[in-house]
């Protein structure tokens, strides 16, 4: 290699500074912007120490996070995995946030700090401002102001009415966080100064308690309630208190008798935590593999440039291809689909089909095979599908044949598995919808929601879970459940279960 090549590089040792770091983002993000043309938020890259890594690990990832015993578990737990060389950490960590927060752990060598930044600064940061669902159901910029505040109430909170109190409070709210998200109704989402100055007069008043149900009703009179309450007073009540509520920790915010003023505020904060997080469990496959090709591109077009050495790419060879691994079904490591292994396939994929379509890519995806401009239909994909929705729209026959994905029946009470799909045209369609249902959290989680609540007597709170396919809550994690809920509520609390 002569000096002037030499000269191109980024990098030519696996020893990384600032100033290096600096001339990879400048040249990462001159492919991201002008090449894939991708649209991001601001960057912030801050590079950390493993033990920086872990503690983030362990309080799900966010920059700022309140105090609870179960971040230090996480901690404990993954230390001793990793310290015993039976972990690995994560090479980044990023925040949906503007700016966009890339954490960059300090061991790593400078051909993975190129490839990280690629990978969480411009794909996971692309794919966070652009999707639907962050769009509609997050706010980048207000999420560490909140946190922020989520915290210093917090700290507040065990200073004044003790570190139990909060702990109890809290490991209620965690223990149902997944039904404490809207899936169908979007959340009120206020402007942020509107939020700024309702924070402050809660902080300000915290010990005034407002709850709707107890007001006079419109018009002036008071309604009067017969002891027995008939079917009138039942469907009334239910109208005022919106009932089914399918957000338990919402409901229980706004009408548990039990809670205190600040106890409101807590579940408040825990399902807005909750509420950040349902967009990313959705859309897991899609956004991995949105930031695993996109820096696949912005490698390799760093290596076109001669910007990167041939052993920096071979390093970097290895690593994606550990990421993007697929054991079998009978591997000791199989634990399911690589949601790294499927979006990249599928993101490259349709960058085939965009480019040298087949004829069977012809007939199964007419709008996109042979349009040329792989790029605006991949954004069109990151931007308007969730991981069940993409799946169903754009997973080909081809990538089922090199997964060998193939469909069974499972019927209860059967002795054996029947073979649904194979590799035929209605094989395909059988085996696309089947690997589709494995990302939809409707069918994945309980449907439980809030369908009645006595205010005017014994106080009863009625759960009911709609059972889809047979499936119905252990009887374990059903009576944890109750605990957790009866808890919040304060009073007597019965779960019915129903057919959806």
């Amino acid at each position: 290699m002569t000096v002037i090549e030499k000269s191109r590089l980024l990098f030519e040792t696996s020893e990384w500074d600032f100033a290096m770091l600096d001339r990879v983002f400048e040249a990462c993000e001159d492919v991201a912007l002008n090449d894939l043309k991708l649209d991001v938020f601001p960057n912030q890259v801050e590079i950390i120490a493993s033990e920086q890594m872990l503690d983030a690990y362990s309080s799900h990832g966010l920059p700022l996070m309140y105090s609870h015993w179960s971040f230090g578990k996480h901690f404990a737990r993954d230390d001793a995995l990793y310290r015993k060389g039976y972990q690995a950490l994560a090479y980044e960590i990023v925040i949906n946030s503007s700016p966009c927060i890339s954490y960059l752990m300090e061991e790593n060598t400078a051909t993975m700090q190129t490839l990280v930044i690629a990978h969480a600064a411009f794909g996971h940061n692309h794919f966070f401002k652009n999707n639907y669902l962050f769009r509609q159901w997050t706010d980048a910029e207000s999420i560490l102001d909140y946190l922020a505040f989520a915290k210093a109430y917090l700290a507040k909170c065990e200073e004044r009415y003790g570190y139990d109190a909060v702990e109890s409070t809290l490991d209620a709210a965690h223990a149902l966080m997944d039904q404490g998200v809207f899936r169908y109704r979007r959340p009120p989402r206020p402007s942020r100064a509107a939020m700024t100055e309702k924070r402050r007069l809660r902080s300000a008043y915290d010990e005034e308690s407002v709850n709707e149900i107890w007001r006079t009703l419109p018009g002036g009179n008071a309604r009067r309630f017969s002891p027995d309450g008939d079917d009138e007073d039942d469907a009334f009540m239910k109208a005022q208190l919106k009932l089914p509520e399918e957000n338990i920790l919402y409901f229980l915010e706004k009408h548990s008798p039990g809670l205190k003023p600040w106890q409101r505020e807590v579940l408040r904060i825990v399902r807005t935590v909750a509420q950040y997080f349902y967009p990313q469990r959705q859309t897991k496959t899609m956004n991995e593999g949105c930031a695993t090709f996109v820096h696949h591109h912005i490698m390799n077009a760093l290596y076109d440039k001669g910007q990167l050495s041939e052993g920096a790419m071979l390093e970097f060879m290895a690593s994606h291809t550990a990421v993007v691994f697929q054991p079998g079904f009978d591997d000791p490591r199989y634990s399911g689909i690589n949601p790294y292994a499927l979006g990249f396939a599928m993101m490259t994929d349709i960058k085939r089909i965009s480019v040298e379509p087949t004829e069977e890519d012809r007939a199964w995806f007419p709008e996109i095979a042979g349009k040329g401009d792989w790029r605006e239909v991949l954004k069109d994909a990151w931007a308007n599908y969730r991981d069940e929705s993409f799946i169903m729209q754009f997973l080909s026959p081809k990538v089922m044949r090199d997964f060998r994905l193939f469909a069974l029946k499972d019927k209860e009470g059967a002795d054996a598995y029947t073979v649904a799909g194979i590799h035929d045209e209605t094989g395909y369609r059988k085996v696309r919808s089947a690997v589709a249902s494995l990302y939809d959290l409707g069918a994945r989680e309980p449907d439980l929601q809030v369908t009645n609540a006595n205010l005017q007597g014994d106080r009863l709170l009625t759960l009911t879970n709609f059972v889809r396919g047979g499936v119905r809550l252990a009887s374990d994690n059903r009576e944890e459940m109750l605990r957790h809920v009866r808890h919040l509520w304060g009073y007597a609390v019965e779960l019915k279960e129903e057919a959806a």
